[in-house]
């Protein structure tokens, strides 16, 4: 595993950023530039030193060859490129473990948020917000099963949590440094980095915006992504569902007790029990509570041995823009687990 520091024709700026934009890229080559001048218009107004440290998540088209080109023009753009599609989740955990800003933006690269509310977050952080939150007033372009499927989502993780995770809240949001730092501890694989911002604590607002339609391309969280992100959040923050496979394994047991009683009170006085299709319906029915059972089990189980087996969250192939010097010395504070050797 070789992460390759490239050269550039540009000396990269020594100054110490001020702010940090960090954004997942996936397939978005339509998108790049777009979002490269938006985000740099917005930050350009604060008249403060910043960086953008872009992810490519394993982009199987232009992307990494489009912030190639603008790394190259732009020193204050620095990647860091995946060996392979490590997914959204870990894309912003990396942007967290590279991004030397006292105060961290994560925000998608497909501008449905819009780049111009980071004015709104900075004013919050400045007013001594620790985390500042974008909260969706309104959400243009999307279906009403996605709506629908996001409200029940967020009503579901509410009630079976301890933690209080705002409802209508993506990624999109400002971390202050403590935030960050806290957050780059917790190397857990299975990520959903909007509970894990809740679960840390620390002062919280919320800004509200509208959120707009996809620039371009199609939508990287299709349904079956969604339901393993769901999983993901579930079980990462609640035990609720092993203690209803335990709660309903009891009442069976329960139930079941009664009706052997019951069948042999009958079978003894009386000729009510005939055959066995009763019988075959119950026991087909028991197999069928017992594998979704087992099933909720291996999910917990699956991920204790994610955990176990100790693997990297993600491998660098590229970098952009990043001191190996300063890498090093972060590594060595304990701040991101070793998954590189730098050449």
């Amino acid at each position: 595993m070789v992460a390759q520091q490239e050269e550039n024709s540009t000396t990269p700026s020594t100054t110490q950023p001020t702010y940090s934009i960090v954004a997942p890229i996936f397939n978005e080559e339509e998108t790049i530039p777009h979002f490269y001048a938006r985000v740099v218009a917005v930050m350009e107004q604060l008249q403060e030193p910043f960086e953008l440290v872009l992810i490519n998540d394993g982009s199987r088209d232009n992307s990494y060859q489009i912030l190639q080109s603008l790394h190259r023009q732009d020193t204050r753009v620095r990647v860091v490129d995946f060996s392979r599609n490590f997914g959204h989740q870990v894309a912003i955990s990396a942007g967290l473990d590279y991004a030397q800003g006292q105060a961290v933006v994560i925000i998608d690269s497909d501008l449905q948020d819009p780049p111009e509310i980071i004015l709104q977050l900075v004013e919050r952080w400045k007013a001594g917000a620790e985390v500042v939150y974008a909260q969706r007033a309104k959400r243009d372009g999307e279906t009403k099963f996605k709506l629908l499927t996001a409200s029940l989502f967020y009503r579901l993780i509410s009630r079976i949590t301890s933690i209080e995770i705002p409802r209508n809240v993506g990624d999109f949001r400002l971390l202050d440094r403590h935030v960050v730092d806290a957050l780059i501890s917790m190397r857990e694989h299975h990520r959903f980095m909007r509970g894990l911002s809740a679960w840390v604590g620390f002062r919280q607002e919320a800004v509200l915006y509208d959120r707009h339609e996809r620039f371009a391309g199609t939508t990287k969280y299709p349904f079956q992504k969604m339901l393993r992100f769901s999983m993901d959040a579930i079980t990462s923050f609640s035990h609720l569902p092993l203690q209803i496979a335990t709660t309903f394994g009891m009442i069976l047991a329960f139930l079941s007790l009664i009706g052997i009683i019951i069948a042999i009170v009958l079978r003894l006085f009386t000729d009510a029990i005939v055959g066995q299709a009763s019988t075959l319906i119950m026991v087909l029915f028991m197999g069928g509570i017992q594998l979704i059972f087992l099933g909720i089990i291996g999910e917990y189980l699956g991920r204790i041995y994610d955990e176990v087996r100790a693997r990297p969250l993600y491998i660098v192939h590229h970098l952009l823009g990043l001191e190996e010097e300063e890498e090093v010395t972060r590594a060595k504070q304990g701040i991101r687990s070793p998954r590189r050797t730098v050449k």
